[in-house]
C-alpha cells in the first residue's frame, strides 16, 4: 500500500528536575548542599532513510515522543540525558506545521538530517543555588518542559523524468519495458493507484522515472485520484508525455494531449514550463495511417511513435529522453521561507492590569524563574523575591500603577504586592 501524505504528533523530552540533597557521612557534619543537576530532554529528529519509498510507517503511528530527562541526585550526580528520537523518512518528505500549512524543512538531500526540537533543558540542583549568604539552600530547578507539536508529512517524489498522461494509455506498460519496475498492468482504469518508480540505464548513464497515476480532466481541482498525485510530477526535470494514438478507448489523442497540459499548469506554473519529450503509443492498433502525421502537426514538435508492449520505436525516444536529461539542470529542494516553532525569550516579560487592584506578569523570563520556586521554602521564595526586584519586574508592577495591598498573579502563584 502506498501513502504519501501523513499526520503525526511529536514531542522532545522535558529536562529532569534538579534535586535538593545535603552530605550525610560518619564523622563529617554540616556536610552541605550536594543535589545534582537534573539531565536535559532528548530532541527530535529528522533523517533521510534512502530504503524506503513510502510514509506507510505513520499509518499507525501517530505519536513520536523523545526521552525526559533524568532528576538529578545526591553527591551533585547528573541525572542521564533523554535519549534522542530519530524519525527516518523517505528522500523528498517535505515536513510542514498542521497547523499553518507552513514548511518546516525539505528532507531532500541524501544524508538529510534536521533537527526538529531540542529536548528541554534539565533542572538545577539546590547545590547550584549556595552562596556566602545562602548556604543551605532548600530549593532546586525543576527541568524545561516541552510541548508537543502536530506535523503533516508530505511525500514529493524526486525522479528525473515524470510520465503523465490519461490512464490506460500505457505508462506503466512503457516503465517496464524501460526499467526494472514490475508495476501492476491491466486493461482498465486506475490499475495504477500509487506513482511507481524504476530505474532507467542506457549506455552507462541512469536515470529515475516515475508513473503519475490517475490523471483526468479536473486532477488538479480534486477529481479522479490525480489530486493526490500531481504532487509527485512536482520536482521531476523532464516530462514524458504519453498518448494513445489508436483511439481505441473513443477518445481524440489531441484533446488528450491538450487537457493534460492545462491540468498540468493548473496545478503548477513550473510544471507548464518543463520540457517534454511527447510519444504516441499503441501504434501497432492504428487504423488511420496518416493519425501520427497528423497529430504531431497539431500539437507543433516532434513526436516518437511507440508501441510500448511490442518494444518497437522504444530506443529512439529513450535516446531523446536522456539528450534532453543531459542538457538539464538537475533538481535542486524547494524554495520557500523555513517556518520556526517560536524560541521562548527568557528575558522578557510583560504586565497587564486585570482591574484597579490586580495585576498580571507573564512572559519567558517569568516561566524561567517560576521553576527555582518552592512555595513552602523561605528562602526560595526569598529568592525568587529577590530576582523579581533584580530584573525590574517590580519596577514595571510600579509603573503600571500597582499599590500596596495589590493583588498580583503569576503564572499559578498569587501575592499581595509590598512597597
Amino acid at each position: 500500500m502506498f501513502l504519501d501524505v501523513s499526520s503525526i504528533f511529536v514531542r522532545a523530552g522535558d529536562g529532569g528536575d534538579g534535586v535538593v540533597s545535603f552530605h550525610t557521612e560518619k564523622f563529617i557534619s554540616q556536610g552541605g548542599p550536594d543535589g545534582g543537576d537534573g539531565g536535559n530532554g532528548g530532541c527530535i529528529i529528522f533523517e533521510v532513510d534512502l530504503n524506503a519509498s513510502t510514509l506507510m510507517d505513520f499509518k499507525y503511528a501517530k505519536h513520536f515522543r523523545a526521552k525526559h530527562g533524568e532528576n538529578g541526585a545526591p553527591k551533585r550526580c547528573k541525572g542521564k540525558t533523554g535519549q534522542d528520537l530519530v524519525i527516518k523518512v523517505p528522500r523528498g518528505t517535505v515536513i510542514k506545521d498542521k497547523k499553518t500549512g507552513q514548511i518546516i524543512r525539505d528532507m531532500f538531500a541524501d544524508d538529510e538530517r534536521f533537527v526538529l526540537e531540542s529536548g528541554g533543558l534539565g533542572g538545577k540542583g539546590n547545590s547550584r543555588f549556595t552562596n556566602a549568604l545562602r548556604k543551605a539552600p532548600r530549593f532546586c530547578q525543576k527541568g524545561e518542559k516541552r510541548e508537543e507539536r502536530e506535523l503533516t508529512l508530505e511525500l514529493k517524489t524526486i525522479a528525473d523524468v515524470g510520465l503523465v498522461g490519461f490512464p490506460n494509455v500505457g505508462k506503466s506498460t512503457m516503465l517496464s519495458v524501460v526499467s526494472g519496475a514490475k508495476p501492476k498492468i491491466a486493461n482498465y482504469h486506475f490499475t495504477t493507484l500509487a506513482p511507481n518508480i524504476g530505474v532507467v540505464e542506457r549506455y552507462g548513464d541512469t536515470i529515475v522515472m516515475a508513473d503519475i497515476p490517475g490523471l483526468i480532466e479536473g486532477a488538479s481541482e480534486g477529481a479522479g485520484l490525480g489530486h493526490s498525485f500531481l504532487r509527485h510530477v512536482e520536482r521531476v526535470r523532464l516530462i514524458l508525455h504519453v498518448v494513445d494514438i489508436s483511439g481505441v478507448e473513443g477518445r481524440d489523442p489531441y484533446e488528450d494531449y491538450l487537457m493534460i497540459n492545462r491540468e498540468l499548469a493548473n496545478y503548477s506554473s513550473k510544471l507548464s514550463k518543463l520540457e517534454q519529450v511527447v510519444c504516441v503509443n499503441k501504434i501497432d492498433l492504428i487504423n488511420d495511417d496518416n493519425a501520427i502525421a497528423e497529430f504531431e502537426k497539431k500539437i507543433g514538435k516532434k513526436v516518437y511513435p511507440i508501441s510500448a508492449i511490442m518494444r518497437k520505436g522504444v530506443d529512439d525516444m529513450l535516446t531523446e529522453v536522456f539528450k534532453e536529461i543531459a542538457n538539464t539542470p538537475r533538481q535542486e529542494a524547494l524554495e520557500y521561507e523555513a517556518f520556526t516553532y517560536e524560541v521562548t525569550d527568557k528575558k522578557s516579560f510583560h504586565v497587564t492590569q486585570l482591574d484597579e487592584e490586580t495585576f498580571l506578569v507573564e512572559g519567558g523570563l517569568i516561566n524561567q524563574m517560576v521553576r527555582n520556586v518552592v512555595l513552602s521554602d523561605y528562602e526560595s521564595f526569598r529568592y525568587f523575591q529577590k530576582m523579581l526586584k533584580d530584573k525590574g519586574v517590580i519596577s514595571a508592577l510600579k509603573k503600571k500603577g500597582a499599590k500596596e495591598g495589590n493583588i498580583v498573579h503569576i503564572t499559578d502563584i498569587e501575592f499581595e504586592y509590598v512597597e
